[in-house]
């Protein structure tokens, strides 16, 4: 039972007699309670659940009156079972017999108030209420402290100046202060907070809503009057309201979002009831239909729209769902629409079916157009020529794109003019054919293929194009083959579809001259690897001619059998008419022939004998490059030895330089019974040629020079600075000298040299300086110098002369100049030893040449044995400890001095050790018992 008014509801809970005894008393005393009972088991267990209890669920506030008959121990248990499952409730114990000690127990265990049953009726009635006021108090002061405790909430309390007297924010300096003038507030809040505290003053209750300073969070205040004096003080309660307010902009955007949505879109949205009224339209409906909303409603129902029998009701109500209904509509215009139509059961307000309409007619004339295009397109795949592509994609234009004229101005590179290759319909005044286009004329077809851009045009006229009878056009580049136009005298005949599907023709018919142009490239690209593969099989011819040469240096041992089967590989099996291989001798600067193959027929008895026009072989042999004679026949009075080559059969003629390292050994000259004999790939491998010979004939010479003979020493003084060591000795002030041979390493040249006249020390720190030296160190030391080790970085003169058989036997060095003395085998020109000497040092003065006889051969073969058996690190090390006197009885110095001189372990400089005198052995006693 409910109460109402002031009704307070009162529950009973007790022994029947009990009960039946307080409800007389309240009835007696005519207070307005509603009484209701209830049984203390089935309470007690509905509390301990945490259910809810009927008794104790109605309206307005509650008090329970109990006995001491509700539990065993004289009711207190049942107390605190009430207490647990309702803190809030306000109850009064009554027991019948009760005394101070159940008094107090009874408080303890929760009862608000203990009221003796034997008092009289007015104060039992006055004890009820006055526990019910006491819980209701405590419920309100709980729900206050849960107010304060809420960090979203805040209370202030302002007097009447305005200033803060409590605040519940925990801002302890902001009480005294101006509420208004807070830290907090920003500066427009201020205002708003003034002029609210001002009305709030006077009596009115004010809402406000401000931002805080940090402009992060907005609180809701709410100005309430303190009842007193006047001016009155105000209460101020403040909510956070930032996610709040947040939500709120969020939600008006979206709905914001969602109006511009409906109202911009292109499909229409329309609601109707289960009559198929209109109780919604779209407000774009125009997009597609040409009414407003306003006219829609009023055609009544969807079948005005869109016509009768639609979908099927049954198979909508089954499925929920139908979509892509196709439909045809008409506009406010009478122009014909192709729709798409969705259609669905809903319950938004009074609507019932939801249609979502998309307008697909664009689509539609696409996919016809692209069905067109697509046998077009085929057809071309079979076309062999560009004017065949213009004149197909001509005649389809009008299936195609719906246009009555159409034209394709094909690209003269020649005369750089766009010719109308092919045309249809009214593009020209008189019916004739169109005049040619020029690149920079202005015209909007020359403009489109120069600017590679399509164009649209509403109004031809104000591009002064004369002479074209159309109105609208669309003008589409054809990549570098031309120009494709196609129009009408309509302004408005081209749409999206007609310049997308225009776009589409185009790129079908340039794809297609691209294929024509590639095929006739490839034709063409055919016809070049014929030619590629003659010259490759002449090619071939040549490599086998290279490698036989190759493989013939190798094994000659002399000079003259190198350059005599370099000639009978080039003549033989008919692969070139003549060869010869020539220098000049040194003594009257004729041309000698060395050797020569092939069919001569006395052609080497006119050489020299003319002034003007010498023969190939004698310019190479004067200029030291190659010539090449294409034809002989060329110039043939001018050169008396064409003539004398031409009778003889000779057509072309190539000439290369036996050259290596700047080395000459004479010439290689080669003639050929056909005109453009030698192309370039041939020249190439003539000229690798005349290096690989010079190469082989200069490791014939060196290997002559070591096992001994006569030689020619060659005696040069040089001014100091053309050497590393003469610049080494003039900045040190001191003699510099070669001690020993030189060892060619991966990353340069090892050198040893004694010093005289300045610190071995000082000497390694200057040579460390300069660039030509990337490491120098000392060996060996005296008081006034030394022995050093030299890394030379840069190509040396002596290693040079190594790689062609001469070589340096002194080379010393002081402030004042550079003597160097240099072996030169009889096998080996002096000539070209003095010209290698000449360039890399220009200072050099030839200053003696002795004659001298070698010693014999087995102690040179004998070092060739050893010296080639080494490693380069091996043979650095065993020299580097000769020269520190590691040999010398007593040692000069231990092999830990020599092996950290090398950065390397003494471990590792007696592995080193060990195996050079391995080899040693090896070469000495097999080479002993073989003999």
């Amino acid at each position: 039972m409910a109460t109402t008014g002031a009704e307070r509801g009162v529950v009973l809970v007790g022994a029947p007699d009990w009960t039946a005894a307080v409800r007389e008393v309240l009835s007696a005393a005519d207070a307005a309670v509603a009484v209701h009972e209830a049984s203390a088991p089935a309470l007690r267990d509905a509390l301990a659940d945490g259910d809810a209890v009927d008794a104790l669920d109605g309206d307005g506030p509650r008090c329970l009156v109990c006995d001491d008959s509700t539990s065993a121990d004289r009711g207190l248990s049942f107390l605190e079972t009430v207490r647990e499952g309702r803190p809030d409730l306000p109850v009064a114990f009554v027991p019948r017999e009760g005394d101070e000690a159940l008094a107090g127990a009874a408080v303890e265990a929760g009862a608000t108030a203990y009221v003796p049953f034997d008092e009289r009726e007015a104060a039992l009635v006055d004890r009820i209420e006055r526990a019910t006021d006491a819980g209701e108090r405590a419920a309100r002061a709980r729900r206050f402290d849960a107010l304060v405790d809420d960090p979203d909430t805040f209370l202030w309390t302002l007097d009447r100046d305005g200033r803060v007297a409590e605040a519940t924010d925990g801002d302890g300096d902001a009480t005294a202060a101006r509420f208004d003038a807070l830290d907090r507030w920003s500066e427009s809040a201020r205002g708003t907070i003034r002029a609210a505290v001002e009305r709030a003053r006077d009596g009115k209750r004010v809402d406000r809503t401000v931002e805080t300073a940090d402009g992060e969070t907005t609180l809701s205040l709410s100005f309430r009057p303190i009842e007193g004096d006047r001016p009155a003080g105000v209460l101020v309660y403040g909510r956070d309201v930032t996610e709040r307010e947040r939500l709120e902009r969020e939600l008006r955007r979206s709905e914001e979002l969602h109006r511009v949505t409906l109202a911009h879109m292109t499909d229409t949205v329309l609601l109707t009831n289960d009559d198929g009224e209109f109780t919604y339209v779209c407000p774009n409906v125009h997009f597609i239909f040409g009414y407003t909303a306003e006219e829609i409603h009023e055609m009544g129902t969807i079948d005005a729209l869109l016509g009768e029998d639609l979908y099927d009701e049954a198979e909508l109500d089954a499925e929920g769902v139908l979509t892509n209904v196709e439909c045809t509509a008409e506009d406010r215009d009478g122009d014909e629409h192709a729709l798409l139509v969705n259609v669905r059961r809903v319950s938004i307000q009074d609507g019932t079916t939801l249609f979502s309409c998309r307008d697909v007619t664009r689509r539609k004339q696409r996919e016809r157009a692209l069905t067109s295009l697509h046998d077009t397109t085929r057809e071309l795949l079979y076309a062999e020529s560009k004017p065949e592509i213009a004149g197909r994609v001509v005649d389809d234009a009008a299936a195609v794109l719906d246009l009555p004229a159409a034209a394709v101005y094909l690209f003269d590179a020649e005369e750089s003019v766009l010719e109308p290759a092919a045309y249809a319909g009214s593009l020209v005044a008189d019916g004739g054919r169109p005049r040619p286009r020029w690149p920079g004329d202005g015209s909007v077809i020359s403009t489109a293929f120069v600017g590679n851009d399509a164009r649209t045009f509403e109004n031809l006229g104000r591009w002064g194009e004369t002479d074209l009878r159309l109105r609208s056009a669309v003008v589409v580049p054809l990549g570098d083959h031309g120009v494709f136009v196609v129009g009408s005298g309509d302004p408005d005949a081209i749409d999206d579809v007609t310049r997308e599907v225009a776009d589409l023709l185009a790129a079908t018919a340039e794809a297609a001259m691209d294929r024509v142009e590639r095929e006739s490239a490839l034709r063409e690209r055919d016809r070049e690897l014929e030619r590629q593969n003659r010259r490759l099989t002449d090619l071939n011819r040549v490599n086998e001619i290279i490698r036989g040469i190759g493989q013939d240096v190798v094994d000659a041992d002399t000079r003259e059998g190198i350059e005599a089967a370099v000639c009978e590989r080039l003549t033989e099996a008919d692969r070139f008419a003549f060869a010869w291989i020539g220098d000049v001798d040194v003594r009257d600067g004729a041309v000698r022939p060395r050797a020569w193959a092939g069919d001569e027929r006395g052609y080497l008895d006119v050489l020299g004998a003319g002034t003007e026009g010498t023969d190939p072989g004698e310019r190479t042999l004067e200029s030291g490059e190659p010539t090449v004679v294409e034809n002989v026949a060329t110039g043939l009075r001018k050169a008396p030895w064409r003539s004398a080559a031409l009778t003889r059969g000779f057509q072309s003629v190539a000439s290369v330089p036996l050259a290596y390292d700047e080395f000459g050994y004479g010439a290689l000259t080669v003639y050929a019974e056909r005109a453009d004999a030698f192309d370039e790939t041939t020249r190439s491998v003539l000229r690798e040629l005349g290096e690989t010979i010079a190469a082989g004939i200069g490791s014939v010479e060196r290997t002559d020079a070591l096992l001994g003979g006569r030689s020619v020493e060659l005696a040069y003084e040089l001014d100091g600075t053309s050497t590393v060591f003469g610049r080494l000795a003039r900045r040190a002030d001191c003699e510099v000298e070669l001690e020993g041979g030189l060892q060619r390493v991966s990353d340069g040249v090892l050198a040893f040299a004694t010093v005289a006249g300045a610190p071995a020390e000082r000497v390694v720190a200057l040579a460390n300086e300069s660039a030509s030296i990337a490491d120098a160190r000392v060996v060996s030391e005296g008081e006034d110098g030394g022995l050093i080790r030299l890394h030379l970085s840069r190509p040396f003169l002596a290693t040079r002369l190594v790689e062609h058989g001469a070589v340096v036997g002194t080379l010393a060095a002081d402030p004042g100049g550079t003597t160097m003395a240099i072996d030169v085998p009889s096998s080996v020109e002096t000539r070209s030893v003095d010209d290698l000497v000449r360039t890399t040092c220009p200072d050099a003065t030839l200053v003696a040449r002795r004659e001298r006889d070698g010693p014999p051969a087995t102690r040179e073969r004998l070092a060739a044995d050893v010296l080639a058996a080494l490693t380069d690190r091996q043979l650095e090390v065993v020299r580097t400890a000769y020269h520190a006197g590691f040999f010398r009885t007593p040692r000069e110095r231990t092999g830990s001095e020599v092996a950290d001189s090398l950065d390397i372990s003494p471990t590792a400089f007696s592995n080193h050790l060990r195996a050079v005198q391995r080899k040693l052995f090896a070469a000495l006693f097999d080479d002993a018992a073989g003999g």
